[in-house]
């Protein structure tokens, strides 16, 4: 069958990458996807279930720093654009192995752009129609101290964790393969996702799953560290526009306009689940304590991370002023489709916490 355009998209099947995925492979059935992924314990086949059948959609298990690999994906495929998600993003794991995080995010996305580089300027016409969109964090910027400033595509990088130096490297060789060899770059970055399908070692699918089971939540230091959230389909709809209309060498923030203190997303996820298992019979079935010993006594306060910084707080205007984007959900709205979500698949949260998760879990949190 002859396609549009085929695209690679990396990390497919993790967190973001497979709500892009769908959004892709349902969206524009005119487009040839390929799911890149390694396999992680962060990535599982079993969220990308109901596209697995999808006429054009084809998943391929692969490192994408194997950089012979990736070249051959690029020549055999004919690919003409990449949206990059493949990344090690936990802070925590950062902090306890920063090697495989400058692997993985650094070397990999060198790889895939040295792979574009060679397969495109290789092709008939050379870069033109070309994209390769590279997908990054707040983090890299740094921190920001309580109070009304916030990051913007300006913001000077200043990153603080491990996890955020070596995304804050991948964005420099994304920008500089632009510089240099005139590649059709894009970079993004995002404010913290949340929704379905995320890996429980985040904070509000851990939360979820540690309510349901009566075990402690652990917070960090006081609780008073301040993100912004961004529900993960609102993200993918971000990531469709800027790859189709973004500006060539371009950055774009895109932040959720729900800046909130860690502990008071605490709160309002055991409200949310308390309500929401009150009122459904089959959400009760799910639950391993009894309806009282849901409440704000579960809130743990362990050791502070290293290095944890106080406040990321996204500017998105660029994106909503270039590009007519602005996030469609409300935080509690999302909060509350979230926690009905994990309810409704404990099936796959039990696949895809494995033996590795639960020791990684004790290691982090059993002594506190």
């Amino acid at each position: 069958m002859s396609y549009a355009r085929t695209l690679l998209i990396t990390g497919g099947a993790g967190f973001i990458g497979s709500h892009v995925v769908r959004l892709f492979t349902h969206k524009y059935p005119e487009y040839h996807i390929i799911c890149l992924d390694k396999l992680t314990y962060a990535g599982n086949l079993k969220t990308l279930e109901d596209v697995a059948s999808a006429p054009n959609y084809t998943f391929v298990q692969g490192d994408i720093c194997d950089y012979e690999q990736v070249l051959d994906l690029f020549q055999r495929y004919t690919i003409d654009g990449v949206i990059h998600l493949a990344a090690e993003s936990h802070v925590d794991r950062s902090i306890s192995d920063p090697f495989v995080f400058a692997r993985t995010n650094v070397m990999g996305t060198l790889s895939l752009l040295q792979a574009a580089k060679v397969a495109w300027q290789a092709s008939s016409d050379g870069f033109a129609g070309k994209r390769f969109y590279h997908i990054s964090t707040d983090e890299v910027y740094g921190a920001l101290e309580l109070g009304d400033a916030f990051f913007t595509e300006e913001t000077k990088y200043d990153p603080h964790s491990p996890y955020s130096a070596s995304k804050a490297s991948s964005d420099h060789f994304v920008r500089a393969y632009h510089d240099t060899y005139g590649l059709p770059t894009l970079v993004t970055n995002c404010s913290n996702n949340y929704g379905p399908y995320q890996y429980p070692e985040k904070l509000i699918p851990l939360f979820i799953d540690n309510i349901r089971k009566r075990k402690p939540l652990p917070v960090y230091g006081t609780g008073e560290n301040v993100r912004d959230w961004l529900y993960v389909e609102d993200h993918a709809r971000a990531i469709d526009l800027i790859f189709h209309r973004g500006a060539v060498a371009s950055t774009y923030n895109i932040g959720g306009f729900n800046e909130e203190q860690n502990i008071n997303i605490v709160k309002l996820v055991i409200d949310i689940l308390k309500e929401e298992i009150e009122s459904n019979d089959e959400y009760k079935k799910v639950l391993k304590t009894d309806l009282q010993n849901i409440n704000y006594d579960l809130i743990t306060y362990v050791q502070d991370r290293l290095g944890h910084d106080m406040r990321y707080a996204i500017d998105p205007s660029k994106i909503a002023r270039d590009l007519g984007w602005y996030p469609e959900t409300d935080f509690e709205t999302g909060i509350r489709k979230t926690v009905k979500w994990y309810l409704e698949h404990q099936n796959w949260v039990n696949e895809v916490v494995s033996g590795d998760y639960q020791k990684y879990y004790e290691e982090m949190y059993g002594n506190e």
